[in-house]
């Protein structure tokens, strides 16, 4: 009887063994599988962010692109209402003249008709 349980003790510890070998591969390759996730988790968070920022440089190239325009709009804004200051006042200054004109023309026609 000693012998039979001696023989099951045997038997439970070799199993335990085995299970507790089973167990320590099982943690060995759930660790290593962990970091696969994590070397991939950082890899896609760092091509993220060189997206992220070459995005970013593309925004702020165009950004300034388009103030570049605006500003050069605005220039061309700014000689334009001047030209057209510059054309009123001839403008004036051509209605000033025909209405003398046309004065003098009168008086003219008015010393000639007499």
């Amino acid at each position: 009887h000693l012998h039979q349980a001696m023989s099951g003790k045997n038997e439970l510890a070799e199993t335990l063994e085995v299970v507790q070998k089973e167990l320590q591969e099982k943690e060995s390759e759930m660790k290593r599988e962990i970091s696969e996730y994590e070397d991939k988790l950082l890899e896609a968070e760092k091509k993220h962010q060189d997206a992220l920022r070459e995005a970013n440089r593309k925004n702020e190239v165009e950004i300034e692109a388009c103030q570049d325009k605006m500003n050069s709009l605005e220039h061309f804004i700014s000689s334009q209402k001047l030209e057209i200051e510059h054309l009123k006042s001839n403008k004036e200054q051509l209605n000033n003249s025909l209405k003398d004109a046309n004065q003098t023309l009168g008086q003219l026609l008015k010393t000639m008709v007499r």
